[in-house]
């Protein structure tokens, strides 16, 4: 391993674009996470620094080489390993739905505050639409054991791989997972107007753009989880109209955005009228990528 595994890096080092949004995929982690792979104990970056390299047989080498040149390709590489990481659980991943994205830690650590300032309720409910791999809803449940947590997502595949990630994480008792568009799913007595927490990361990519992205992106991941209409707002505008009803008063809103969308999705918010404090959870580079905005008491 000593000797094969500088020169496989040194390959990668030259061949492999990393994109902005998964800079955590350097060149070394890749290749330990694709060397792991082809080991027969697949892993996300994260773990891979945690997790012994083997030597491998000539039939696992000759199998790194094919998931080499599968990376090298374009194929993501959690759908290679089928792994990735998120808020420190380790997730299973494939093009079923959405890689779970580090920068969408930003909402979930701005959700998991919202719970922490509220923590007279015992059992808060949360919803958490566009759920996706269940990634935001089952890392809710993971970091506060008292919640009841509910995730819906359009497409029934990525519902299927939520709850297969639930199932993983012996989390089944707490986070429960609907197919439906986005609130419709839970549109009766026990969540209208009985949500503590409602979370949404939607697709917010303006239509043309979509096919537009890294092929890496555009080839690979489900069409649905970017697609944000014409404007790129349409999911978010309507889930900011939709939660007042299913929010109890004062419960907050929590909603990603893409990379400059955060000062005009404020303003919406805020002239919409059903939200009286409004506020923004940004990147390292400061760009808003959250927002949470509580509901107003009714009068």
């Amino acid at each position: 391993m000593q000797a094969v595994f500088p020169a496989l890096l040194a390959f990668l080092q030259n061949q492999l674009n990393v994109l902005p949004d998964k800079s955590e995929e350097s060149a070394e982690l890749t290749l330990r996470a694709l060397w792991l792979c082809a080991q027969g104990a697949p892993a996300s970056t994260v773990m891979t620094e945690k997790t012994a390299l083997h030597d491998l047989t000539e039939g696992q080498y000759a199998h790194l080489e094919k998931l080499i040149a599968q990376r090298v390709s374009g194929v993501p590489l959690a759908h290679i390993t089928e792994r990735q990481s998120f808020m420190g659980l380790e997730l299973r991943s494939t093009p079923d739905a959405l890689i779970p994205r580090r920068e969408t830690e930003i909402l979930g650590n701005l959700a998991l505050r919202c719970l922490q300032e509220e923590s007279s309720v015992a059992q808060p409910l949360v919803l958490d639409v566009c759920t996706g791999s269940g990634n935001i809803a089952l890392a809710v449940a993971s970091h506060c054991i008292s919640t009841q947590v509910f995730g819906s997502d359009l497409s029934e595949k990525a519902v299927a791989l939520a709850i297969e990630n639930s199932e993983r994480l012996a989390l089944t008792d707490r986070v429960k997972f609907r197919s439906g568009d986005l609130l419709e799913p839970f549109r009766d007595a026990q969540f209208l107007g009985n949500v503590d927490l409602l979370i949404c990361n939607p697709p917010y990519i303006i239509a043309t753009n979509v096919k537009k992205m890294p092929k890496e992106i555009s080839e690979h991941e489900p069409e649905m989880a970017f697609d944000g209409g014409p404007l790129g707002i349409a999911i978010i505008e309507r889930t900011i109209r939709d939660a007042v009803a299913f929010l109890k008063d004062h419960a907050w809103l929590c909603l990603e955005v893409g990379a400059g969308q955060g000062p005009f999705i404020e303003k919406r918010i805020r002239k919409s009228g059903f939200y009286d404090l409004v506020e923004t959870s940004s990147d390292i580079h400061g760009v808003v990528r959250a927002l949470r905005c509580r509901k107003i008491a009714a009068s």
